[in-house]
């Protein structure tokens, strides 16, 4: 989903220092990219593999993970249950990711989680299916709902990196905390998704 011109020209216009940023950084792309997980059961999968681990690590688990099933997908819940731990423990998960990712299949499964219409849910709805699943806190609903379901109006001010664009953005010399961040973003509704973006452009262009 991308927002208008219109729009984008207000959230220029409201906040002069973020409109500096968009004027000299690339146009906001908007999301969701569908091209990289085939399923939001796999988007959620890899979410898991991937905290608290660098990049390379995570995408080298991922694809141990993907090869203990036939074919190019990753494994859906039903199949991502028949395989044994030791080969899900042996392709690099450790025991709370192990754990994490039979708790996301069983939920997926048993209807605890319904993927298929978690896109109808409003954005908090969202949030409150999604962390009833082991190893998925508010920031991954979060980041869900941005790149995943492409919403428009997400914030998630406990984030080092909004944090840290912040802080440039404004030109202060320490980080504000989530909750000044979240105040400051007022600002930025019903565009804070891609207030987000910018944010990261500044630390990692």
């Amino acid at each position: 989903m991308k927002p208008t011109h219109q729009q984008l020209a207000e959230l220029a216009r409201r906040d002069p220092a973020l409109g500096k940023t968009m004027r000299r950084l690339p146009t906001f792309p908007g999301f969701p990219k569908r091209g990289h997980y085939h399923s939001h059961f796999h988007a959620l999968a890899s979410a898991i593999i991937h905290q608290q681990l660098a990049t390379k690590a995570a995408q080298t688990i991922h694809g141990r993970v993907l090869a203990l099933t036939p074919g190019l997908r990753f494994p859906g819940p039903e199949e991502l249950l028949e395989i044994p731990k030791q080969r899900l423990r042996g392709a690099g998960l450790s025991e709370a990711k192990f754990l994490g990712l039979r708790d996301l299949a069983k939920k997926s499964i048993n209807g605890t989680l319904d993927l298929p219409r978690i896109s109808r849910l409003d954005d908090d709805a969202v949030i409150e299916h999604l962390v009833c699943v082991r190893g998925i806190g508010e920031w991954t609903a979060q980041m869900f709902l941005l790149f995943r379901l492409g919403r428009l109006d997400v914030f998630a001010p406990g984030d080092l990196g909004l944090r840290e664009g912040a802080r440039k953005l404004d030109g202060f010399a320490a980080r504000p905390t989530p909750k000044e961040l979240l105040e400051r973003a007022e600002v930025w509704r019903p565009l804070r998704s891609v207030a987000c973006w910018y944010l990261w452009r500044l630390v990692s262009p």
